[in-house]
């Protein structure tokens, strides 16, 4: 009889602040199950020492290189050429790309490279990367041009450049036009003689823009004149008599 007096007796209601911390628990419990062991879900760290990701999950917040900005590169860049090099090895055919790219930041300073790799976008990154490391100047006239004529060789290759006055444009093709507009030559004839191999075209060029002598160039190597010291030679007086005339 007493056990059902007891079965008989009424349950005391249970609070909502009584169930609270059972739900909390319940959820820290499952959030814990989910995760391995040593994961903090409140500050994103992976045990002792791991990484930390700011608020969580998802990207790097401001921690460590969070804040880097990449810089830009100044100089922009053109794939003239790119070959299929095929080599026979003891197991088969050995098959790479070879490219060829120039860069130029349109201020009269350009060069080229050659990168070889198995794959294109590879070859390509090589490319870039030397053709930095070898950068050729360009002397420009008022008339975005160059000072006179001159002519280049590479092999059989002859490239013929002369100058043209402003709102003639790039009178070129293939790797010589590409040169001339990442350099920022603006107004210009030229001429492919021989073989157009393009990286012999390119050769050719730049030995044809190394030939290139300025007006000041000139006068400091064949009259002896230092243009720092023209530039900032005083007016002389003008005599009485001129003065007097003048007047």
């Amino acid at each position: 009889m007493a056990d059902e007096n007891k079965a008989q007796e009424p349950k005391a209601p249970v609070s909502a602040a009584s169930e609270a911390p059972k739900k909390e628990a319940s959820q820290a419990k499952a959030v814990s199950g989910s995760h391995p062991q040593g994961f903090n879900h409140n500050n994103g760290n992976r045990g002792n020492g791991g990484r930390s990701f700011g608020g969580g999950f998802g990207r790097r917040g401001n921690n460590r290189r969070g804040n880097f900005r990449r810089q830009q590169d100044p100089y922009a860049d053109e794939v003239i050429d790119i070959n299929k090099i095929a080599k026979v090895e003891v197991g088969g055919k050995h098959i790479r790309f070879a490219a060829l790219v120039v860069i130029g930041d349109g201020k009269g300073k350009f060069g080229f490279g050659q990168g070889k790799s198995p794959e294109v976008p590879e070859a390509i990154k090589k490319a870039v990367q030397y053709a930095h490391s070898y950068l050729v100047n360009v002397p420009l006239t008022k008339d975005n041009s160059i000072p006179h004529e001159v002519r280049g060789k590479c092999g059989v290759c002859e490239v013929f450049l002369k100058p043209a006055p402003a709102g003639t444009g790039i009178i070129a093709g293939g790797a010589v036009r590409s040169i001339m507009q990442l350099a920022g030559v603006k107004n210009i004839y030229s001429k492919t003689y021989g073989r157009r191999t393009p990286i012999n075209v390119v050769r050719a060029t730049i030995d044809a823009i190394k030939k290139l002598k300025t007006k000041e160039y000139v006068e400091k190597t064949r009259l002896g004149i230092n243009p720092a010291a023209v530039a900032n030679k005083p007016v002389a007086d003008k005599p009485a008599a001129v003065k007097e005339a003048t007047k």
